[in-house]
């Protein structure tokens, strides 16, 4: 195994291991802080961040608005007064060591007022800003305003090439790293673009020498390109190391730090890690941000893939082969299906599937009474956690709406990410994961539940193991 060298980032010599910021609430001022006091470069979520009470209990995030605007203004200052207690813990929890940045999504609802929010509270104890999810043109700007490093997060050269001639050549000197993030393989939500087969992985050799030869067509020469998605065992990334077609190269670790003693998940969650097999992290398009995210399949995923099995194209008057009538809803009004979808769609019915839901794409969805119900509730209880969200169609511009119907396809991705956080059941809840996590089984420093400290993790890392 190659050495690998210190890296220097704002005048410290650290280790080149990047701890990954996962969002709500897994990733956290301890385990951040232990990432950054082993020497290495700790990353606090200010995704919806909790924050505590005078005798430091979670303080639960219950909103009081009787408007979205309302409780979209309310869940801004959660993530500010979360965003900033996480920092402060994580900044007592280094000692000095280490760096330590935060993490942003950028189609987060109000990311701009939280990121800014975060940043001013916590003045010199924030060495960086990690931001993904979405193009964040405005993330150098913001961050050179407070004199801290930016590190967007890519999954193409062609993605930094929009963002630098856009916006980023004015902030050069800002520029702390480039996240490259394999889309097939790191876990959360995924840059896959339209050109690219969700199927057919690719190699992330010669997509990451793309990357840097546009970085150092750009003068950027120095600037170390951040891999994350896939890394598990450094030794497998030898090739990468003292490599003059990647140049300076930092590793992030997302999935990894999940299953540690200072990760602030809960035990049910890591248990579940131990024991996930090849296969059973799956890539998928249900998130209402309408990208592709990958997550551990269980029986939250399936319920939602059945939920879209049963679903029928229907037309409001018929039309070709949309000439069977069907009623639907509780007026019994008439839309006007396939012969061949009638006799699926009674089916359902028969089965319970009474409900049927339309969808922005001309289609309807069976789901049970119960499943309804939840549904409509939770795009009635809607927060504004996203910039736009397809399942309950808020947008946080002007309008307040995407203009489009909401879909009944998705879920309501705030509620199951705060309740399995917070000791939420986890086979009905959104459990993000890498593609890597089955390796929890099988690499046998885990070996009889082994839970290892972040301090020893590193160490492992460092072995190439």
């Amino acid at each position: 195994m190659k050495a690998l060298n210190a890296v220097r980032i704002q005048g410290v010599d650290v280790l080149p291991l990047l701890e990954g910021g996962k969002g709500i609430s897994a990733t956290n001022g301890l385990s951040s802080g232990a990432w950054a006091g082993a020497d290495g470069i700790g990353t606090v979520s200010a995704v919806n961040a909790d924050s505590y009470d005078a005798d430091g209990r979670v303080i639960p995030q219950i909103y009081r608005g009787k408007t979205r605007r309302e409780r979209h203004d309310e869940l801004v200052q959660f993530g500010i007064d979360g965003g900033l207690a996480q920092v402060k813990r994580a900044h007592e929890e280094r000692n000095g060591r280490g760096r330590l940045h935060v993490n942003i999504l950028w189609e987060m609802g109000g990311a701009e007022r939280v990121m800014k929010g975060v940043l001013e509270g916590a003045r010199g104890l924030v060495h960086g800003v990690t931001c993904g999810a979405g193009m964040p043109y405005r993330l150098a700007e913001i961050a050179a305003s407070f004199g801290v490093n930016y590190y967007p997060i890519v999954s193409s050269a062609r993605a930094f090439r929009a963002l630098w001639k856009r916006a980023y050549h004015k902030f050069s000197g800002f520029l702390g790293g480039v996240v490259y993030e394999d889309p097939w393989l790191a876990g959360g939500h995924n840059g896959l673009s339209n050109s690219e087969d969700p199927l057919r992985p690719e190699d992330p050799y010669p997509r990451v020498v793309e990357l840097r030869r546009q970085m150092n067509e750009a003068g950027l020469n120095d600037v170390p390109v951040i891999m994350a998605g896939g890394v598990w065992y450094l030794r497998d990334w030898q090739h990468f190391i003292d490599n003059p077609e990647v140049g300076p190269v930092i590793f992030q670790f997302g999935t990894r730090p999940l299953l540690t003693k200072e990760s602030p998940i809960p035990e049910g969650w890591k248990r579940r890690l131990l024991s996930i097999k090849p296969g059973e992290v799956l890539l998928h398009r249900f998130s209402p941000t309408g990208f592709y995210s990958s997550a551990v399949r269980n029986s939250f995923l399936d319920e939602l893939n059945e939920r879209s099995e049963r679903q029928i194209a229907y037309s409001a008057e018929p039309v070709g082969d949309h000439h069977a009538a069907l009623a639907i809803g509780a007026r019994g009004r008439l839309v006007y299906v396939t012969a061949h979808d009638k006799q699926r769609a009674q089916g359902w019915v028969e089965q319970g599937f009474t409900e049927a839901l339309r969808t922005p794409d001309h289609t309807i969805v069976f789901v049970s009474p119960a499943k309804a119900r939840e549904i409509h509730k939770d795009q009635i209880d809607c927060m504004g956690c996203l910039s736009a969200c397809r399942f309950s169609n808020w947008s946080q511009g002007e309008e307040g709406t995407t203009g489009k119907k909401a879909d009944p396809r998705s879920f309501c991705i705030q509620k199951t990410l705060q309740d399995i956080a917070h000791d939420g059941e986890v086979e009905q809840n959104l459990m993000f994961a890498g593609h890597g996590a089955y390796q929890f089984a099988t690499d046998p420093f885990y070996s009889n539940g082994f839970i290892p400290t972040v301090k020893q993790l590193i160490d492992r890392l460092l072995t190439g193991d």
